[in-house]
């Protein structure tokens, strides 16, 4: 048995009202239970163990503090001296040694025992969730984003491809037998989401995978030693991802809190639970600025000093004690839970004025920050009454603006942008266009492709500020060319501005010359019907395009080029075509275009849905290319060129058998001047019909 010795009684106040129960804490739940107790005018002694235990408790004249360790025959002599109406034990499930001792301690005495069980959530490790089904993990999968790998096997495999929001995500780990592979196949899982071995695996296997594969959460049953589990956490733990855990959660025997404030009515004769309910929590999501104590602004400070629960990244909670516990939790999938499970253990009311709980984000909330999805994220559950809470955003100070002042530069006109754990298509080409570019970074191999990709665009005129450290004491500033930064080995935080004194200006309309492109012997739609196919395309910010029939990639290379933010998909079937695909979208340096070397609609299946599509060339398969366009978007907006009469009559025809609207129908025929001697005469080109329209479906 553990001794509890060298124990003191605390009186808070002098008045009291006789004593009645004894609260033997070390829970969130015991603290809430004096809180109530108080609430409703039942004095009563809270037992705990050390002095910060003592600390987190509210102060009321109702309340005596019992602070020291007691073993059996001491808790029993202090039973028996004060005449208790009720004992309950609200000490934590691990702590079996105290609860074995109170129990003891109570057996032999005329004392009702109640015990205050609370349900452990999670592994001591960090980042793995318990789910009592298939199902409910599923669920809680669709609000994630990422890839999976699913180690359940392929029995269980139905309940996740059901779900179209995370089917196309799943990287499933089954046994190389047929099947396993037919229950695959039957589930529409594809080829490449399919890893077929036998183990036992590593947890160096494990990591291998994880990392081949981009995996953002793990899926596994909780099968013990034999079945590699261990090794699945540690690889997991390693990589810095989740991991959900189907399996019973580890419970204990004993009554709910709100079964012990019931029996404590009829013990004490008068009513504990309230009426009505109140937010159990006040959220806060607050930025830390760079990272340091001083970079805090005053308001942060103080609501991270207030903080009953602190949540945060292991890093930027490191520092900080709050007043009940801290976890490094940083995700919607893993805060929510967390708080509703909570909630529904505790059920606080109006008497309790809500616990504080501050979540930690870097830099400025509003500013590249996980803040705003995380605001609706918990608005939603509020609004839906699964959560009780309030919450509210505090702003930090942005490593841009810290650099910014730095080196006395403003940034309201320059170009802001991110490469901390995000892909930034087109670097080079919005350098060359800014004269000035803030850039936010992880870490030192961000500050070297930045200086690779400018050495190989040619901008090596560029000057590079990398703020390294911000607001830490071994904070630089250094500056840096682009040969400079990719020498660069110093690991650490790195915010980087970059002076450009030949920005040329962002081209605000398409319209390259067809001299401007690398053609050798591929067809190429020509300049003026590729400029007005364009124009009836309607491309927008954000959009999804299939250039299908790509040639050389002239429309490709016009719609990439009008947006950063455009997705392009150039789909050509020709190895000769694709090759100079690929030299067009390296010549004008545009990372937004990614070639599909296939015969459409053979390719398709598996790209983003499309919000547009241009058909240059379609190998007499128009039919089929339309069908697979209207499955995968039956909204969106389609323009086809065509310059033989067969194509004209197979559009006719094919036409007719979709929901179409905004249909617009062209003849274009243009002619090119050319020079003969003194005289300028006009040469035609071929006529050309473009067939513009938007599915309605």
């Amino acid at each position: 048995m553990e001794s509890w010795l060298q124990s003191e009684v605390i009186t808070l106040k002098e008045t009291r009202i006789s004593n009645d129960i004894i609260i033997f804490a070390g829970t969130t739940e015991g603290r809430t239970l004096s809180e109530y107790l108080a609430a409703a005018g039942i004095a009563h002694t809270i037992c705990v163990a050390t002095e910060y235990g003592e600390l987190v408790l509210k102060e009321h004249p109702l309340v005596t503090v019992h602070r020291g360790r007691m073993d059996e025959e001491a808790m029993r002599e202090y039973l028996k001296q004060k005449a208790f109406a009720a004992v309950v034990d609200a000490t934590h499930p691990y702590a079996t040694a105290v609860t074995e001792n109170v129990r003891a301690a109570v057996k032999d005495l005329t004392i009702p025992y109640l015990r205050l069980k609370r349900e452990i959530l999670e592994e001591e490790e960090t980042g793995v969730c318990y789910f009592e089904s298939n199902e409910a993990c599923a669920k809680a999968l669709e609000q994630t984003k990422g890839n999976i790998l699913l180690t359940t096997g392929s029995k269980e495999l139905s309940v996740y491809a059901s779900s179209e929001k995370i089917k196309n995500r799943l990287y499933v780990r089954v046994l190389p037998g047929l099947e396993s592979l037919h229950i695959c196949m039957e589930q529409e899982i594809s080829g490449k989401q399919i890893i077929a071995l036998q183990g036992p695996f590593s947890e160096e296997m494990n990591t291998a995978i994880l990392h081949q594969y981009q995996i953002q959460c793990m899926v596994t049953k909780k099968s013990g030693r034999a079945g590699g589990y261990e090794e699945k956490i540690k690889a997991a733990k390693k990589a810095g991802i989740p991991v959900y855990v189907i399996g019973q959660k580890k419970t204990e025997t004993g009554d709910t809190f709100t079964e012990v404030c019931k029996k404590l009515e009829v013990i004490c004769g008068c009513k504990i639970l309230p009426q009505q309910s109140k937010n159990r929590f006040e959220i806060i999501l607050a930025g830390v600025g760079m990272g340091s104590r001083e970079s805090l602004t005053n308001e942060v400070e103080q609501a991270i000093r207030q903080a009953d629960i602190l949540l945060g990244a292991k890093r930027m909670i490191a520092s900080y004690q709050p007043k009940l516990e801290k976890k490094p939790y940083y995700r919607t999938e893993q805060i929510i839970p967390y708080l509703e499970e909570m909630q529904k253990d505790v059920e606080v009311s109006e008497i309790v004025t809500g616990q504080k709980v501050v979540v930690l984000f870097s830099g400025d909330s509003g500013f590249y920050s996980g803040a705003a999805s995380m605001y609706r994220a918990l608005q939603e559950e509020i609004s839906a009454g699964r959560l009780q809470a309030s919450v509210r955003i505090l702003s930090g100070i942005s490593s841009v603006a810290y650099l910014a002042a730095c080196i006395g530069e403003s940034y309201q006109d320059a170009a802001v942008y991110s490469m901390h754990g995000k892909e930034l298509l087109n670097l080079a080409e919005r350098i060359r266009n800014s004269e000035k570019t803030f850039l936010l970074m992880s870490g030192v191999s961000d500050v070297q492709r930045l200086g690779e990709i400018l050495d190989r665009a040619g901008l090596e005129s560029c000057r590079i500020y990398a703020g390294y450290q911000l607001s830490y004491p071994e904070q630089e500033i250094l500056e840096l060319t682009p040969k400079e930064c990719l020498a660069l080995q110093k690991e650490g935080l790195y915010t980087c501005f970059i002076k450009n004194p030949s920005a040329a200006g962002k081209r605000l309309t398409h319209g390259r010359a067809d001299t401007e492109f690398l053609r050798d012997r591929v067809p190429m739609t020509k300049e003026e019907v590729r400029d007005v196919s364009i124009c009836k395309l309607k491309l927008h910010k954000g959009a999804v395009f299939y250039d299908i029939g790509s040639g050389t990639g002239s429309i490709a290379v016009e719609a990439a080029g009008l947006s950063n933010d455009i997705r392009v998909f150039a789909i050509e079937k020709k190895e000769e075509a694709a090759a100079l695909i690929g030299k067009n979208k390296e010549h004008f340096g545009l990372e937004n275009i990614e070639i599909i070397r296939a015969d459409a609609p053979d390719g398709l299946e598996t790209l983003l849905k499309p919000t547009h599509a241009f058909i240059g060339g379609s190998s007499r398969r128009m039919n089929e290319i339309l069908s697979v366009l209207y499955q995968k978007n039956p909204k969106m907006r389609i323009v086809i060129n065509a310059i033989s009469l067969e194509t004209i009559c197979e559009i006719k025809e094919v036409l007719s058998d979709y929901p179409i609207e905004n249909e617009e129908l062209i003849q274009l025929q243009v002619s090119r001047a050319r020079v003969a001697g003194s005289y300028h005469l006009m040469q035609a080109e071929n006529q050309v019909w473009i067939c513009a329209f938007d599915f309605c479906g």
